[in-house]
């Protein structure tokens, strides 16, 4: 099983906010958005982080997939 985190760039993309904001205001690290975009294993931080910022659950920015 593998986590897709693909529903986080969407999300950010319909919310109209930058992997450059999410740097630049040290939201996550370049880091951890490589490891989302990766889909390697992130904190739980960091998806409440972002879920707080895109007003949404793990649920929209995450997916398991076989």
């Amino acid at each position: 099983m593998a986590i897709s985190y693909q529903g986080a760039f969407e999300k950010m993309k319909e919310a109209g906010i930058s992997t450059y904001r999410i740097r630049k205001e040290k939201i996550v690290s370049e880091g951890t958005l490589q490891s989302l975009r990766e889909g390697r294993p992130v904190s739980t931080e960091t998806i409440e982080k972002l879920c707080l910022l895109l007003d949404c659950t793990p649920n929209d920015i995450m997916k398991i997939t076989r």
